[in-house]
């Protein structure tokens, strides 16, 4: 079976600002909130990218800040990278996981979806664009 990589994270927050601070301060992340027509979300640049947006460097991601709430969840979530998102929600349900809603396209970087596994956790899948 063909292994998935994971190809961004995402963790929530209270304070904008303050979590962009902090991060930005400790480990010299690049910080940018995307305001409010993205729902807040802030973009954290974790390593350099290329002329696509991805990572230069092998093994390395991106992330982002959610703001939290009872909608979005409360815990960190990984978003998996899989060729085709159907067959990846279909597996997900037939190991005993949940699938939230259908993808979405997100401009420029490919077709999304949320999921719950077995233990309760988020995660998300990208069948990213080609």
């Amino acid at each position: 079976m063909k292994k998935n990589s994971v190809v961004h994270f995402e963790m929530p927050y209270e304070d904008a600002k303050r979590v962009s601070d902090f991060y930005s301060q400790v480990f010299g992340w690049d910080m940018q909130n995307a305001g409010p027509d993205m729902g807040n979300y802030i973009l954290a640049g974790t390593t350099d990218v290329d002329e696509n947006k991805m990572p230069k460097d092998p093994g390395a991601i991106n992330g982002g800040f959610f703001p939290k709430s009872s909608q979005n969840g409360s815990s960190p979530l990984i978003t998996v990278a899989v060729d085709d998102i159907k067959e990846a929600m279909q597996k997900v349900k037939d190991a005993g996981g949940e699938v939230h809603g259908e993808p979405v396209d997100i401009p420029g970087v490919g077709q999304y979806v949320a999921f719950t596994d077995t233990e309760g956790n988020r995660g998300s899948i990208l069948q990213p664009k080609m």
